[in-house]
């Protein structure tokens, strides 16, 4: 979310490398860690098929919590081998919604390594993603792994027809109550929670629907726990602090903030440069070449602004639905956000001219360099525009804080697809909260990082 995000390519929060030396002895399965009694409810426990340093198996979880519709899904889940790690259990949420964990769980682990001595990592994927990832093919092939592409009407048609009405049980309702079945079946009194991206957003939640089971949260390139802005209104104008000190890192002798407003004027194409650049910060968070492609096509030659979109599209959201579920991403977001027609359970026929009353009211200031079409044209709100009725669940209040535990905001000053301006809001909404802002960094923090100060960050605070 971006701002919640689903901006996925950055809701993706991947990690990338191998496991780490603390690994190497082989995992003895889902015992309860020292201190909590013995869970059960994993089964088909063995070593995972691509890293059997690990051990795998199956939680499974009520298709429906609240038990009206009947029921289940297999959840896959995987561990390390600390049984006996002195602070417990450490769950890590991947980002989307549509990412799954357990694929990601060496690179993960190998990030983690220097506090895997004293936590037991625990990874799981959530429900509709991985295996059993909810198919959409139409709206995977338009979309990807980005929430802000544009996909074809037909395609979210197709993709609601297929889901029917089962499609509300994705939501990140029943992913909390997941999490916490999950949390019994470890043997677990408090879980330790690290988070990216749509995973912080599910970190929130999760704090906020039981409190007493978290013992402290790491909320890395942080989504509001209110739920996605569908207008982006954060990343509009963060788009032009972000390009500027990309420029001044690198030396680039143009305003790519005059020359992007200036772009968006003569194409009206803002939500396609939107949706590159959240994608590019995963290849480049110094946007290397993109100050003169914006110059070039402000001056009317797009020729290399066209290239640069088909770099994007190929280069990062390209993705499969076992990579990132456009299917689950949809089911997620309609479910959880509210647009400027209200939630999901408003009628559709309503909902166009209720998004064409905010177009007209909002201003410049608002979201320059883009325009108001920008804001109401993103394709995660698209999505959901004509997503059938359905019931949604209900929303924490917003002024509600999260438990008093020790919780740590980490950001990137090169993000686009959480702008730590979001970090900073959702920070007066945690007690006595560590905030750190990594400079040069973009998406994904501790993962993706090339400056160490937001792992070793995240270290000291789990270590303490």
């Amino acid at each position: 979310m971006t701002s919640t995000r689903g901006r996925i390519a950055a809701l993706l929060g991947a990690v990338a490398v191998v496991a780490g030396t603390t690994l190497a002895t082989p995992a003895v399965g889902f015992a309860a860690t020292a201190g909590a009694a013995r869970g059960g409810g994993i089964t088909g426990q063995a070593p995972c098929p691509d890293a059997p340093e690990f051990i795998c198996g199956t939680l499974t979880v009520p298709f429906d919590h609240s038990g009206a519709a009947p029921g289940t899904l297999d959840l896959a889940v995987a561990v390390t081998g600390n049984t006996t790690a002195p602070k417990g259990d450490l769950l890590f949420l991947t980002g989307g919604p549509g990412q799954p964990g357990v694929p990601a769980m060496k690179r993960t682990a190998s990030k983690l390594e220097p506090v895997l001595k004293d936590y037991r990592l625990v990874m799981y994927d959530q429900r509709g993603t991985g295996r059993g990832a909810l198919q959409c093919p139409g709206l995977q092939e338009d979309m990807g792994s980005s929430d802000l592409a544009v996909p074809r009407k037909q395609s979210i048609a197709d993709c609601a027809a297929a889901l029917g009405p089962n499609a509300r049980r994705y939501s990140t309702a029943d992913t909390v109550a997941d999490i916490d079945q999950l949390r019994r079946a470890l043997g677990d009194r408090r879980l330790t929670v690290d988070s990216v991206s749509y995973g912080s957003f599910v970190a929130e939640r999760y704090a906020l629907a039981h409190p007493a089971h978290v013992a402290r949260l790491v909320l890395d390139s942080v989504a509001p726990r209110q739920g996605l802005d569908p207008l982006d209104l954060a990343a509009l104008p963060a788009s032009a602090r972000v390009l500027r000190a990309a420029c001044q890192a690198t030396g680039c002798t143009t305003d790519p903030a005059a020359d992007l407003a200036a772009t968006v004027r003569r194409y009206g194409n803002g939500a396609q440069i939107l949706s590159a650049l959240t994608g590019y910060e995963f290849i480049d968070p110094n946007y290397g070449g993109v100050p003169e492609i914006l110059h070039e096509a402000a001056a009317g030659q797009p020729a290399k602004l066209q290239d640069f979109f088909e770099l994007v599209r190929q280069q990062v959201d390209a993705a499969s639905a076992e990579e990132l579920s456009q299917g689950l991403h949809s089911a997620a977001l309609c479910a959880d956000s509210h647009f400027p027609w209200g939630t999901t359970d408003t009628p559709v026929a309503g909902r166009a001219a209720a998004l064409e009353r905010t177009r007209q009211r909002l201003t410049a200031e608002q979201t320059w360099p883009y325009d108001p079409a920008t804001a109401t044209g993103l394709g995660s709100l698209l999505v959901c525009l004509d997503w059938p009725r359905e019931q949604v669940p209900p929303t924490p209040s917003d002024h509600r804080k999260l438990p008093n535990v020790p919780v740590l905001l980490l950001g990137g000053d090169r993000d686009l697809a959480t702008p730590y301006e979001l970090l900073h809001e959702q920070a007066e909404l945690a007690h006595d909260p560590q905030i750190v802002i990594v400079p040069g960094a973009a998406h994904s923090v501790q993962n993706r990082a090339a400056n160490p100060a937001g792992r070793q960050a995240v270290y000291d605070f789990l270590l303490k």
